[in-house]
């Protein structure tokens, strides 16, 4: 392999080069060449990895974006890389959890080579009868988002009605797919035809309907849902939010996954049915992935054999090289991607 030896090798970078408001656009992002030894610096305990491939993922718009106080998302610095989610390869390590050779996923830079310098904050890769783009998102922090809240944030019972918004995504699919298993009753909204084509006659769901196609979206909900709706699972924010609140049940329990509606305005959407909340005893709930990482072993133990038995069906949506990972991310906020937006670096 080429610098194995410590010598120094070319580094393909997206850079972020500045704070965006309103829609981040490929020219926030430059693809840069610098170079980099591959060798670790005497005392660290740090990895130095070859990246494989990389999530994009939503959140990422809000480190895009100028911090304010308090900081909740530590922001990207102008001039740095991109970092996110990823599956790596160790080249060099001088932590005891790994060693070189080791597959893992977690935190690195949108680059060919990272110094990983958090070595705590990533998992190792034990399985590797699955693909391992999975671990970008089904096995990675996208099924960890789904897992812990669906079940730890939502509390389902068997026969309970569930509705995701967002539900081709990396993340919906798989809320999707844990709640048909556990015995609910599940419908999504997407942004096209092909998109609930997918979720209706691939990933099983109950039924689906496009929202760009609906004029009132408490009509399409009471249609899909007629006695009322249980759980929500919340991936956009705004209008399908505040019609949600009219169809819930109640006791109803609403999981706040994100709500990418709301990301690119300069003046979010306000909600009005909030009396609903009062009148039907709904619990609404944000949660943050990082917060249940504790249960990764519990999740595996439950997915892993679920995706062998071909009981789960994921859908990813592949970009190929470093070069094209601005463009994909920027896309996830027009709806072009279908399924988990991933990117490959490197089939070494």
């Amino acid at each position: 392999m080429a610098g194995e030896n410590g010598e120094a090798v070319r580094n393909k970078q997206v850079i972020f080069r500045d704070y965006v408001s309103g829609f981040p656009e490929d020219t926030d992002m430059e693809v840069r060449e610098s170079t980099m030894k591959l060798r670790l610096v005497e005392g660290s305990d740090g990895l130095l990895v070859k990246n494989l491939y990389l999530s994009c993922d939503p959140y990422i718009k809000f480190r895009m974006t100028k911090p304010n106080v308090p900081v909740y998302v530590e922001p990207f610095r102008p001039g740095s890389p991109i970092t996110g989610y990823g599956v790596a390869r160790v080249l060099e390590s001088a932590h005891p959890n790994f060693k070189k050779g080791d597959l893992l996923w977690g935190f690195t830079g949108w680059e060919e080579y990272t110094l990983i310098t958090a070595p705590e904050t990533c998992f190792k890769i034990e399985d590797t009868d699955v693909p391992l783009s999975y671990y970008t998102g089904l096995l990675g922090m996208a099924g960890m988002t789904a897992y812990a809240g669906f079940f730890e944030v939502c509390s389902p019972k068997k026969g309970e009605t569930v509705f995701i918004s967002a539900a081709s995504g990396a993340v919906g699919q798989l809320v999707g797919h844990f709640a048909k298993l556990f015995g609910c009753y599940v419908v999504g909204s997407a942004g096209s035809k092909e998109k609930v084509d997918l979720l209706k006659n691939k990933f099983g769901f109950d039924d689906a309907f496009n929202y760009k196609e609906e004029l009132d979206l408490d009509a399409a909900l009471k249609r899909c849902f007629p006695e009322g709706i249980d759980i929500y699972f919340e991936n956009v924010g705004g209008k399908m939010l505040d019609a949600v609140l009219l169809s819930m049940k109640l006791h109803g329990r609403i999981a706040v996954c994100g709500m990418i509606s709301q990301y690119n305005l300069e003046q979010p959407e306000g909600i009005h049915n909030l009396t609903n909340f009062i009148l039907k005893r709904i619990r609404m709930e944000g949660f943050v992935v990082s917060d249940y990482y504790h249960l990764y072993p519990k999740f595996l133990e439950t997915v892993l054999p679920q995706i062998k038995e071909g009981k789960i069906v994921y859908v990813e949506d592949t970009a190929e090289g470093l070069e094209n990972a601005p463009t994909a991310l920027i896309g996830l906020f027009y709806g072009r991607n279908v399924g988990k937006q991933v990117v490959v670096v490197s089939h070494e």
